[in-house]
């Protein structure tokens, strides 16, 4: 869980400081660079997965061609920024798997992760400069100084179960030798050895990305969070398409496979359910079967928030073919393939499936959310994507997954209705360095929120007006009955005089 992202240098992020919580949603007009936030989060995830030519190249370039990494670097007029730099506040699961399979258990799980890169000129065949680490740590955030980190609202017990260890000494350092810098690995893994050092300037990699379970279970943990932090761009055609049996059962990036996912989730709750060795045959099979049902019930009951008539939610086996296939029932009986369904339709039913999946984990960006769906119904969506993150009232568990959402939207339907500590506005203000002045991305909160900590801006009404002056929206209650929900930028005393005269939520 990313809980602080601090950026300088990179494309249009000067010098960005943002807070997040279980659910953000950033707002902001179309062209200030919002997605470069996204960018910037793609590329740190990157980065602990892959040597840093691959990472710099796998974050989309805008104007340059494919093999320019400077694009990468912040720019004023024709002169790019020689460094770049972040830092990260997260939260790291306590136990997991190393890339050979080996158990690793943090030794804190509260940790700041920071990382410079500096551009490194090409030679003349190449034409091509590259990448160079200029420092990389791996420290933690002290046991006493967690309530000034972790800002938003969250209860004890789920404190306790997302943060816990001791440490005195760091993970990874950087030192200087010299003119060399040297990268510190340090054990934690119950040896007393001596740190493995590298020499920074030849490293073709993070330190990060080759942590193993074995010398360094605590930074294994925080590259496996890393990893997964993800974009999602789900693309209606990939989620009309059915999968063979063999498919993989993880809804990708795209929304590829997710009827072989719905599928795992539901077989998987038969088997978790009904564990028992001494439990078979007939009254066996129907407890199995009834557990499945439920988990295809809860997708549909979430399906049902959206378009009114969905009776069933179901994934058909096609023996023959060997195909999976989602199918929906309307409430006459008549069943949808998936092929069949809406994109807006398709997008909100694959953010159901992902709520029932308790192995999605980390950091889920989405871009405009919005998209496809009726403005009547996105309080439906944005109670889903809130649902998705990690409940702060809760105990962390496979029911109450450490998950994270951020969404980037320009729609004032959208920003009207979202918790208003759960908003941050972005646009570009003018900033000054190096002797010039030049655009920059810059973020806000709401006044009052936890967001609003030392040093950060606040909103100005003004910049609201834009989202606040349009229709206001109905919120219909779903299925389940109303919902206790947390108070809107629309609800906001402030604010109220800048609604449109006679409309109500």
């Amino acid at each position: 869980m990313l809980t602080r992202l601090k950026v300088f240098g990179f494309k249009n992020l000067v010098d960005v400081d943002v807070r997040f919580g279980p659910f953000t949603c950033i707002a902001g007009a179309n062209g200030v660079g919002k997605s470069n936030l996204f960018d910037a989060i793609k590329f740190l995830s990157a980065l602990a997965d892959h040597p840093l030519l691959d990472a710099a190249m796998s974050v989309r370039d805008e104007g340059h061609s494919t093999g320019d990494i400077r694009g990468l670097f912040h720019r004023v007029c024709d002169r790019y920024d020689e460094e770049m730099s972040f830092e990260a506040e997260m939260i790291v699961p306590k136990q997991g798997f190393d890339d050979l399979g080996q158990s690793a258990k943090a030794s804190k799980t509260f940790l700041l992760y920071k990382l410079a890169l500096g551009y490194r000129g090409g030679d003349a065949a190449s034409m091509m400069g590259g990448i160079e680490i200029l420092r990389e740590d791996l420290s933690y955030i002290k046991s006493g100084e967690t309530d000034s980190h972790l800002l938003f609202e969250n209860d004890p017990a789920w404190r306790k179960s997302a943060i816990s260890g001791d440490r005195r000494s760091p993970f990874i350092s950087t030192d200087t030798e010299g003119q060399n810098r040297v990268i510190r690995i340090h054990q934690d893994g119950g040896s007393s050895g001596r740190p493995q050092s590298l020499l920074a300037a030849t490293l073709p990699r993070t330190a990060l990305s080759v942590a193993n379970a074995a010398e360094c279970p605590t930074a294994t943990l925080a590259r496996r969070e890393m990893q997964s932090w993800r974009l999602l761009q789900l693309e209606p055609s990939a989620l009309r398409q059915p999968d063979p049996f063999t498919a993989p059962a993880k809804l990708m990036q795209d929304g590829s496979h997710l009827a072989a996912t719905l599928h795992h989730l539901a077989r998987t709750a038969s088997r978790r359910e009904h564990a028992d060795p001494g439990r078979t045959g007939a009254a066996g099979e129907a407890g199995e079967e009834a557990a499945a049902q439920r988990v295809y019930a809860e997708v549909a009951s979430r399906l049902s928030e959206l378009i009114d008539d969905v009776r069933e939610v179901t994934v058909d086996r096609d023996e023959r073919r060997e195909l999976l296939t989602v199918m929906v029932t309307g409430a006459d009986g008549t069943r949808h393939p998936a092929r069949a369904l809406s994109d807006g339709t398709l997008r909100f039913l694959a953010l159901a499936v992902l709520l029932q999946d308790p192995e999605a984990r980390g950091v889920i960006c989405l871009e405009e959310p919005e998209n496809g769906i009726h403005p009547e119904r996105i309080p439906a969506m944005l109670r889903l994507l809130q649902d998705i993150a990690t409940d702060v009232h809760a105990p962390v568990g496979d029911d109450n997954p450490l998950r994270q959402i951020i969404v980037n939207t320009h729609s004032p339907e959208v920003v009207k209705q979202v918790p208003d500590e759960s908003l941050v506005l972005a646009e570009l203000r003018e900033v000054s360095g190096r002797g010039q002045r030049f655009k920059g991305l810059s973020f806000a909160s709401l006044q009052g929120t936890w967001r609003v900590a030392e040093g950060s801006r606040v909103v100005q009404r003004g910049k609201l007006l834009a989202y606040l002056n349009t229709g206001m929206l109905e919120t219909e209650p779903g299925p389940r009955g109303e919902r206790q929900r947390a108070k809107r930028v629309m609800d906001r005393e402030d604010l109220q005089p800048y609604l449109p005269f006679g409309e109500t939520a």
